[in-house]
Order: C-alpha cells, then structure tokens, then sequence
C-alpha cells in the first residue's frame, strides 16, 4: 500500500502547525510535529532534550541526525500506515532524502506545501506570541490578548513567551530558514511535489486552499518518493 506524506513547508510563524491540525481533522492522518516532540524533550530533561536545547535556543537548527531518529520512530507506528502530515521537517535536504529513503521506491506519495509569508508578518506573529504552558492555548499580546491579562482565560496559568520566540531569537531563526531550507523549494518543485499557498488570509481559507491541493494531486496521483 502506497501511503501519504503531507508535507507543510514555511518559516517559522508561517502557520503550518494550526493548518496540520485542520488536515488532520479533514484527512484522518496524524499530524507530527517535530518542534513540540523536541520542546516535550527539553521539558522532560531528557538526553535528546539536552542536546536539542541549546540549538533551540540560540534559533540554530537541531542537528539532522537527532531529528532523523524522532522521525524514524513515529512514522512507523500504526496510525501512520495510510499516511501523515509532518510539519516542521524536513528542513534540509538531507532529511528530505532520509525520510524518502524509509519507504521502498513507489510505496511515499509525497504532496508538499510551502506557505508563503512575509518575514516583517512573521516577526510580529512569532514575537507577540505567547502560550499557556498549562493547556497549551495560544495567545498574541496585540490580536488576540487573554481576556485575564497575562493568565490564560481558560485555566488561570501564567502565561509564557517561549525562549525560540524572542524577538533576537526569531530573526535568527528566518535568517536559518532562508539560509537553509528554502533550497527545498527547488529540491521538491523539480519533482514535482511542491505548490505554494499565501499565508497572509484568514486560517480557514488558507485551509481550504491547502485542502484542495491535497484533493487534487490525490486524484491526479501525487509524485512518489
């Protein structure tokens, strides 16, 4: 059986991780974000945790080998067998290669998906962010504040600005991603697997755009690993 991997691509802010949880929804495939299985591992003072860390931090890429093994692990349980949505990896060329190389040739159809935002949108989405550590509500200090000023209005937890969402720590971060993953864009546009959606409307017709490129290039067949 041929499975599905739904790959959303962007800078950091860009929105992949709210529009993975709507395909999520839409499709019945889980949704896998290496970012939040790296910031668990940093909570939980794990070994992958300290060796991801300072590279999260200081707005530097996790190297390609520790992100490889996360994903290796997930993608073979069960509820990946038909297909996923991975947002957040790959983000190099070597990862792409690596997670083509986990399936035999013609067993990963692959649809990619870059959402494109300006990087001044960005600043301002990713540094006025802030999240309840508690329930894992979002917040944004300017468009949408807590009603409970800085507790989340949901269960009263403090809420926080995460360390990779410092101002200093996002422009280093755009700076990676244009540095090193947007050559991406060539690497999946030459196979034909990359479409590109404007990321700077609304959540739900962002979604419906994104929805209707994975209906269209399931129908057409999607490019194969």
């Amino acid at each position: 059986m041929t499975r599905i991997a739904i790959i959303l691509f962007g800078p950091p802010g860009a929105g992949k991780g709210t529009q993975a949880r709507l395909l999520s929804r839409a499709l019945g495939f889980p949704a896998i974000s290496t970012g939040d299985i790296l910031r668990e591992a940093v909570a939980a003072g794990s070994d992958l945790g300290r060796t991801a860390k300072s590279h999260m931090e200081s707005g530097g890429l996790v190297p390609d080998a520790v992100v490889d093994e996360i994903v290796k692990e997930r993608l073979a349980r069960q509820n990946c067998t038909r297909g996923f949505i991975l947002d957040g990896y790959p983000r190099t060329i070597p990862q792409a290669e690596f997670i083509s190389g986990l399936f035999a040739p013609g067993k990963l159809a692959t649809v990619v998906v870059g959402i494109d935002v300006d990087d001044d949108v960005l600043l301002d989405r990713l540094s006025g962010r802030r999240i309840c550590p508690g329930c894992r509500k979002m917040f944004h200090v300017r468009k949408s504040p807590s009603g409970a000023g800085d507790r989340c209005d949901e269960c009263g937890t403090g809420l926080v600005l995460r360390p990779d969402d410092a101002e200093e720590v996002v422009r280093e971060r755009l700076q990676v991603y244009h540095r090193n993953t947007k050559p991406l864009i060539d690497y999946y546009r030459a196979r034909d697997q990359y479409s590109k959606v404007d990321g700077s409307g609304s959540v739900e017709a962002i979604s419906e755009c994104i929805l209707g490129i994975v209906r269209k290039r399931q129908g057409a067949g999607a490019a194969g690993n």
